[in-house]
């Protein structure tokens, strides 16, 4: 699974583009037209019942979405799928609060997926469910997921919550300002703010990722708070445990910085919008000498949902990524994730492959 960046510009990804812009294959029953009153999120993510196969198996509607560029697809589309699925075996009383998942093999986007759910247990306060999503009899991904009865917490509570940063205000309604190569996907994302990058002498774990989020689109209100659920689900994997090569600094690019000058100047041009948008400045030189990444894939991604029927992913969403640790080939990163209006809605947390590329040694490593 991947949610990073490809060369979109590059003349193989254009070739990729094409070929996966049909459905031949990625399906297992040819695809309705999409519909126009649900925004492009919920098409991407809708998942069809396939009761003849047995009880409880669902599958992909449409072709799961990969970035452009990409050579997977996009982990986030898998867990939101599996959440999807979950949610059709559990009443609408009951509401997501926790997800763990892990991804196991990389997903290819033309072949079908199978999303097998097990009723683990149903109890009169919570509900659990287990999800394989499987592909050519293949277990890729697997999830659990737990469900809470709406108002079953009693009338008296103990709150609290993280407050949303000082000095942050969200884009304006009608923002419209991602790079061309960032406008094909089912959400918008706006430039991250990369804190205390440049500051020599700031700790990793001080400098964090801070980005504002939403689905294109207005979601439906027939999709109800799931169809929400389900696309905070899948934005939540968005430049996740990238957050490590980000704070790190890393070169993350198939060649070395000092030959940026000689590529065609199109694809020059898009390494620079890309470092820009991720935080990181445009001038490539500032990348001579830095440390050079060889592998960066995620292991797990848990998601706890803190306030369900406030979740409007339609409306800009702040997220906050900062990074604990890293060492041993790995690296962790915690996620917040704020409404528009200030409330604490979500707190993720993923861990990850995080490799440097070993100087003098093969480089296709492997896990």
């Amino acid at each position: 699974m991947t949610g990073g960046f490809g060369f979109a510009g590059s003349p193989f990804a254009k070739k990729r583009a094409a070929a996966m812009e049909s459905d031949e294959g990625a399906t297992l029953l040819k695809p309705g037209p999409k519909n126009p009153n649900k925004a492009p999120i919920e098409n991407v993510l809708e998942v069809t019942e396939m009761g003849v196969l047995g009880p409880d198996i669902f599958t992909n509607t449409r072709q799961p979405w990969h970035p452009p560029g990409a050579r997977g697809i996009y982990g986030g589309s898998v867990i939101a799928q599996c959440l999807a699925s979950a949610q059709k075996t559990v009443p609408d009383t009951y509401l997501v609060h926790s997800c763990h998942c892990y991804f196991l093999l990389a997903g290819a986007a033309d072949v079908p997926i199978l999303f097998h759910v097990e009723r683990v247990r149903d109890g009169r306060s919570f509900a659990t469910r287990t999800v394989q999503a499987r592909q050519r009899g293949r277990c890729i991904f697997t999830s659990t997921i737990s469900f809470v009865r709406e108002g079953s917490g009693g009338r008296d509570q103990v709150r609290h919550a993280v407050a949303l940063p000082d000095g942050v205000d969200a884009p304006d309604d009608d923002w419209d300002g991602e790079p061309e190569w960032a406008r094909t996907g089912p959400f918008q994302s706006c430039k991250i703010e990369v804190l205390k990058v440049k500051d020599p002498s700031s700790r990793l774990d001080e400098r964090k990722c801070r980005q504002w989020i939403r689905s294109r689109g207005k979601i439906s209100d027939g999709g109800g708070h799931q169809a929400h659920l389900n696309a905070l689900a899948c934005m939540s994997d968005s430049y996740f445990i990238g957050t490590v090569s980000r704070i790190h600094r890393l070169w993350r690019f198939p060649f070395a910085p000092e030959d940026v000058p000689a590529l065609p100047k199109e694809v020059r041009s898009q390494i620079e919008q890309v470092n820009e948008f991720e935080g990181m400045g445009s001038r490539v030189e500032d990348w001579v000498g830095r440390p050079k990444m060889g592998m960066l894939v995620s292991l797990d991604h848990s998601i706890y949902f803190h306030e369900p029927l406030k979740v409007k992913a339609d409306e800009w969403m702040f997220t906050e990524m900062e990074s604990p640790w890293s060492g041993d080939g790995r690296g962790v990163v915690m996620q917040r994730i704020f409404s528009k209006d200030g409330t604490l809605v979500a707190t993720c947390v993923q861990e990850g492959v995080v490799r440097l590329k070993q100087e003098g040694t093969e480089s296709s490593a492997k896990l």
